[in-house]
């Protein structure tokens, strides 16, 4: 899988503001408790803090972007996302609160946890290609049709409520502390750094799939480029990004540090969770705990490790814990 190289021009997103992300809070709020915030103290790493994202009514960190983004959709407009599982799980949900109707494109070899989750929900499920990008291509050519394309990352309202996983952190941690989160297509990352930005006392490390690194070569490029994606567990972190994606410019400016862990390291940390806290977690949940493992962290203050997701099939857990 490639960045997109179609001959139209890039959608242009503009980046939220703090001051969004702040406005975001109020409205997921409305919708949802904060989730837990539980110290490792069976770990290395006594300082470490998992913020368990796990805990959202669909298994992902997802649904605050998706809450935030629908509610500021027209009423009556069709809404349509592409998404690897997670996102449109989030927007689903959020369409059932807000009494919206979506439509969800996901690859054909989408996580077959996922897709048997999003067929509970009242919407159109449409599975196409092999990839993300296929996924998003067949999205985007339905907004070229009038539908409102809903990015699962390259969209203001999505990164701004995001983000507003940093205000909870704010009500249940002092600082000075450090938030350690994935990247696939940046949103969260872009979403907490923008939070972040607000205070003196945090900073926000951002970990990809070592096969995966669409963002941090955009970042040192300067702009979208060319990435090879290779397969990993952490499928909801795999595939390319827009042509001037939003986040880009929001990580390179506010994210302190981008680092990588191999599917070895993305074991371990999924095993980790799951028997020393009882916690399943996704690949892309487990990336955060991954890096603190391997050591691609400063522990010196406290960490915030975010785990980002649960939905994983069975049949691929059982696979990781053998």
């Amino acid at each position: 899988m490639t960045e997109h190289t179609q001959d139209a021009p890039p959608r242009y997103v503009a980046p939220p503001t703090a001051d969004d992300v702040r406005r975001a809070y109020e409205t997921v709020g409305r919708h949802l408790p904060p989730t837990p915030l539980v110290r490792d103290a069976l770990g290395e790493h006594p300082g470490l803090h998992l913020k368990l994202e796990t805990f959202q009514p669909t298994g992902s960190f997802k649904v605050r972007g998706a809450l935030n983004a629908l509610a500021a959709v027209e009423a009556g407009r069709e809404v349509v996302t592409a998404s690897a599982g997670n996102a449109g799980l989030g927007l689903a949900w959020a369409a059932g609160q807000l009494g919206r109707t979506v439509t969800v494109v996901v690859p054909g070899n989408a996580s077959a946890a996922k897709v048997e989750a999003l067929r509970r929900f009242p919407v159109e499920l449409v599975q196409v290609g092999t990839s993300y990008d296929d996924a998003e291509a067949e999205a985007l050519r339905r907004a070229e049709a009038g539908a409102y394309y809903l990015s699962s990352y390259n969209d203001t309202a999505v990164i701004a409520g995001q983000g507003t996983l940093g205000h909870e952190l704010a009500e249940q941690l002092d600082g000075p502390f450090t938030v350690v989160c994935s990247v696939g297509g940046g949103g969260l990352a872009a979403g907490i750094a923008l939070w972040a930005s607000t205070r003196d006392d945090v900073d926000v490390v951002g970990v990809e799939a070592e096969v995966s690194t669409a963002v941090s070569a955009a970042v040192q490029a300067g702009h979208v480029v060319d990435v090879e994606v290779g397969p990993t567990l952490a499928d909801g972190m795999a595939g390319g990004i827009e042509r001037g994606c939003a986040t880009v410019d929001v990580i390179r400016d506010h994210v302190a540090h981008l680092v990588t862990v191999s599917e070895q390291e993305i074991v371990a940390g999924m095993r980790h969770l799951l028997t020393r806290h009882g916690l399943v977690a996704e690949g892309a949940g487990a990336v955060s705990v991954a890096a603190v493992l391997a050591g691609r962290v400063d522990t010196s203050r406290p960490v915030v490790a975010v785990v980002s997701g649960r939905n994983i099939a069975l049949p691929v857990l059982a696979q990781v814990l053998a």
